[in-house]
């Protein structure tokens, strides 16, 4: 298996996480309609486990990349072609951190997360797959890739690229995010 077909694995994998992830909090916003504060509480543990797991899947894709870039020479590996990544696959996460950085810097420094994702769109639209503008099943008004964005930003904000803090809808960079800029 060569290194695109193991991040595919990946990825497969991780959008699978989030696509039950997704579920778990359409059914925990029906509990909380419902008022039934037990079954949020259960739905927010798996919620949580989950979340876990992601990031354990996360770390594993990146222990991966790491592994294939020092023990295969550049000159035996593939190359990847931007935008054109396998059938079924979104674009990778770690393709929207520039774009978001990016877009907030214009933006400011902050702003409420739709302003965030149409310029992200802007500077996006050219490698985005068709796989990228499907629905979520979960949740048929949210375009994958805005999903993978949402991602994107929640991996940001653990490696101290994004505020963690910020008012809820709010993307704010942090100096960490704009030296990272810089240096990409």
């Amino acid at each position: 298996m060569n290194k695109n077909e193991v991040n595919t694995a990946f990825e497969i994998l991780i959008e699978e996480i989030e696509e039950v992830s997704n579920l778990l909090d359409q059914e925990a916003e029906k509990m909380v309609k419902g008022r039934d504060y037990e079954k949020v509480k259960n739905l927010a543990e798996y919620g949580e486990r989950l979340k876990n797991f992601r990031e354990k899947v996360k770390a594993l894709q990146d222990e991966w990349q790491n592994i294939f870039s020092t023990v295969v020479p550049k000159s035996k590996r593939r190359r990847r072609q931007r935008g054109k990544l396998g059938r079924g696959l979104r674009t990778p996460e770690s393709e929207f951190f520039k774009p978001i950085l990016q877009s907030l810097v214009e933006l400011g420094g902050k702003a409420e997360m739709q302003v965030v994702l149409k310029k992200v769109y802007e500077k996006m639209k050219h490698i985005l797959t068709p796989y990228d503008f499907q629905p979520l099943k979960s949740t048929p008004t949210t375009k994958r890739w805005e999903n993978t964005a949402q991602w994107a930003r929640y991996t940001m904000v653990n490696e101290g690229l994004l505020k963690p803090d910020s008012p809820r809808g709010v993307w704010e960079i942090t100096e960490k995010g704009r030296k990272y800029l810089q240096n990409s």
